[in-house]
């Protein structure tokens, strides 16, 4: 069986302005049924959503179990206003803004919480994000307030500083993580934190012209290199695709492939046990 430790309901792999508006007025049950059809089709026991603003993620896991899938969502995503996430996600200007979400997600039945910590990879240019992301010792007293609140975290974090100060405060997961130097990587392998590198949001873009291919494969190789350092040194890995975004479409298995030649030999043992502790932690 497989598990999709990163998608998005609320997207469907072509338009997120279209997709969106789909749900604007209620969630679309027959796409989110739909969906979950093809989840289940391909194999898949477990799925943990990215969040939304609409209710589409906990409509999805209200209707999982008769599919026979375990769903587990944040409900909306956190992002700090003027930063990446507001167009999915629910914005907070102080930390006692920040506070007040989560006890309000957490009364609402959110599963687990998501942070936004970052910009996105600009795919036309490697080693680029598309904003600064939040000063660690912020990322730190975030993290700490959603601990405080029983709550595991999943972090939205690309680059080196601001995925090493999630990991060394004890975020259960990090998405995406574009950019790791060493400094990252070890905080994340000592923490404990299990890494979700969405390689498909990257490798789905060849060919397809919407971005230069050479700077797209750059980037792949790089973010593949990692997870094979990363897998060296023992860390926690976990199959994600981020289905929804673009060119990712949901109920796919291209993130175990390429996870699988990233690690190499042993992938499946090492996916394994990442599975493992999303499951125990989310």
């Amino acid at each position: 069986m497989y598990a999709d430790c990163h998608i998005h309901m609320v997207l469907d792999g072509r338009d997120w302005r279209a997709a969106i508006r789909r749900h604007e007025n209620g969630p679309d049950l027959d796409f989110i049924r739909s969906a979950l059809e093809g989840y289940r089709a391909g194999g898949f026991s477990y799925l943990r959503d990215g969040g939304d603003r609409w209710g589409v993620g906990a409509a999805a896991r209200a209707m999982a179990g008769e599919f026979g899938i375990v769903y587990r969502t944040p409900l909306a995503p956190l992002h700090k206003k003027g930063c990446y996430g507001g167009f999915i996600g629910r914005g907070f200007g102080s930390l006692e803004e920040f506070s007040a979400l989560i006890r309000e997600s957490k009364g609402a039945g959110a599963d687990f919480i998501k942070i936004m910590i970052s910009g996105l990879m600009d795919f036309s240019r490697p080693g680029v994000l598309t904003e600064p992301g939040l000063d660690p010792a912020e990322i730190r007293e975030l993290i700490a307030a959603v601990h405080g609140l029983g709550l595991s975290v999943m972090v939205h974090g690309n680059g080196d500083a601001q995925v090493a100060a999630a990991a060394w405060a004890g975020a259960e997961s990090v998405e995406h993580g574009a950019y790791l130097g060493m400094e990252a990587l070890t905080a994340m392998r000592e923490s404990g934190t299990v890494w979700v590198p969405t390689l498909s949001t990257i490798g789905n873009l060849r060919g397809r012209g919407r971005y230069p291919d050479g700077a797209v494969e750059q980037i792949l190789a790089g973010a593949m290199e990692n997870v094979r350092r990363f897998a060296a040194m023992g860390g926690l890995l976990a199959p994600g695709t981020d289905a929804g975004a673009w060119a990712v479409p949901h109920g796919g298995t291209q993130e175990y492939d390429l996870l699988a030649q990233a690690i190499g030999p042993g992938w499946e043992a090492a996916l394994e046990r990442g599975v493992a502790a999303i499951r125990e932690r989310f």
